[in-house]
């Protein structure tokens, strides 16, 4: 059953002022009126249920000072050039948009000078000079702590930041989300995700600016709550991000923890194991040092799936879009999955999605490519044997097609209000040309899903 989030709009609060920001005052939270612990403090741990509901489409209020908006729409223009100017690819080594303050409303709540900025790589750019204000957001609740002291620490029952991705490249507008599904499913950690409906006001009263996705930040709360904490987290990025031999270069790792500690050894120590000069000569040795300091099964777990569901924007195509965590329980490196929303397809013509079986992927990738080398290894545990057992495992049961076309049809119809019809998706705040993009999603999901099962059994079949 649908259940609709519903807020009445409120009207944002004046700044405060003289409203305690004596930390020693027995009471600092005088001035905000909506403050509780378990709503707005740090010491409660993160509610997953609160924020990420089942079965349930979000609702979140912006409210932005004019004067702030317009300060966005102008830094948005010096990065990218005229709002709906169309063509050209996105300019190089842009830095992220500028930070504005607002206040943050949800089920008649208000979070007070929220951290707002646009954010995104071709998801923001095509949608600014696409002349589709469906912009992507990050929220950081506490980013203004220093300019107002009464907020700090301030967190959204139990979150620091929090993203809204805006389904670009993405008709069914459940990619992001149901891909989510898949990987936690098949055991491997990813952020949360909820459909979320988003409306803005800056200036003119709430705006409608679409079906979002509200996804959980990767260096706020999933590494503290499924794996150890302190670790180095990693955003991998260009050249090096292929672990390709000679690549490495800590600028293509920033870190997203500990970053004012100037080592990267752990990484280093990953480049130095997968290429060992012992890869071939004794594959047994090699797998047990690259083991030693990597998740390997983690990573072909991760493989597995991404491949089995086609997720061509990421590693073995692209050199982005995965996190890297030093996990301090075992001592190893784990991959997190990351920007799932063009999962789910095929994708471009020129750059497709990798086949099931590796047999295109190139030498540039070796965390792939050297699993398929390991498959002529003599023993009956490389790696090769590890990727089609889990290749057998996902296809019968996190991704197989009895599991994922009732999951299909039934967040279609959960979303579908939001996207078509009156209280849908308006002109100018949409990718969609015509609703039946939108309307026939199930059915091509539905197809890939058997389609996928399909060939991964004449895979399996042929080994």
């Amino acid at each position: 059953m649908i259940r609709l989030l519903a807020l009445a709009f409120i009207v944002s609060i004046p700044l405060l002022t003289g409203c305690g920001s004596n930390t020693s005052d027995p009471d600092p939270w005088t001035g905000l009126p909506d403050w509780t612990e378990a709503t707005h403090g740090n010491s409660t741990a993160p509610d997953f249920e609160a924020v990420f509901p089942e079965d349930a489409v979000q609702r979140i209020d912006i409210v932005i000072d004019e004067s702030d908006w317009q300060a966005m729409l102008d830094d948005m223009t010096a990065k990218y050039g005229p709002f709906g100017q169309g063509g050209g690819p996105p300019p190089p080594d842009v830095d992220n948009p500028i930070w504005v303050s607002g206040s943050l409303f949800h089920e008649g709540i208000e979070w007070y000078h929220v951290g707002v900025r646009f954010k995104g790589n071709s998801s923001l750019y095509s949608a600014w000079r696409g002349h589709v204000m469906k912009l992507p957001f990050k929220l950081d609740f506490d980013q203004f702590e220093d300019e107002w002291p009464d907020i700090t620490n301030q967190r959204f029952y139990g979150f620091k930041q929090l993203s809204l991705s805006n389904g670009f490249k993405d008709p069914s507008l459940m990619r992001e989300h149901v891909a989510a599904g898949i990987f936690r499913e098949a055991g491997l950690a990813v952020a949360h995700t909820v459909p979320c409906r988003v409306f803005v006001d800056h200036g003119e009263g709430a705006e409608y600016f679409g079906l979002y996705t509200l996804v959980e930040v990767v260096d706020d709360t999933l590494t503290e709550t499924q794996f150890a904490e302190g670790g180095n987290l990693y955003k991998p990025e260009g050249l090096g991000a292929s672990f390709s031999d000679g690549s490495f270069n800590e600028n293509y790792f920033e870190k997203k923890s500990n970053e004012s500690t100037s080592d990267w050894s752990d990484i280093q120590t990953i480049f130095e194991t997968l290429h060992a000069s012992n890869r071939q000569s004794d594959p047994e040795a090699w797998r047990e040092g690259l083991e030693s300091v990597f998740d390997m099964d983690g990573f072909i777990r991760w493989l597995a799936v991404n491949t089995l569901i086609q997720n061509w924007d990421s590693y073995g195509r692209m050199t982005q879009n995965y996190y890297l965590y030093h996990d301090p329980a075992d001592d190893r490196i784990t991959w997190i999955p990351w920007d799932l929303n063009e999962s789910l397809s095929v994708g471009p013509a020129d750059n497709h999605a990798i086949a099931l079986d590796l047999s295109d992927v190139e030498y540039a990738w070796p965390l792939i490519n050297y699993i398929v080398e390991d498959a002529s290894a003599e023993d009956e545990n490389d790696y090769w044997d590890r990727y089609l057992a889990r290749i057998e495992e996902v296809a019968h049961g996190a991704f197989a097609p009895e599991r994922m076309i009732p999951i299909y049809e039934a967040m279609h119809a959960l979303i579908a209000p939001y996207v078509v019809g009156d209280e849908g998706e308006r002109e100018g705040f949409t990718f969609l040309q015509f609703d039946s993009d939108f309307l026939t999603e199930p059915a091509t999901l539905s197809l890939h899903v058997q389609g996928r099962y399909d060939l991964a059994i004449e895979l399996l079949g042929s080994y």
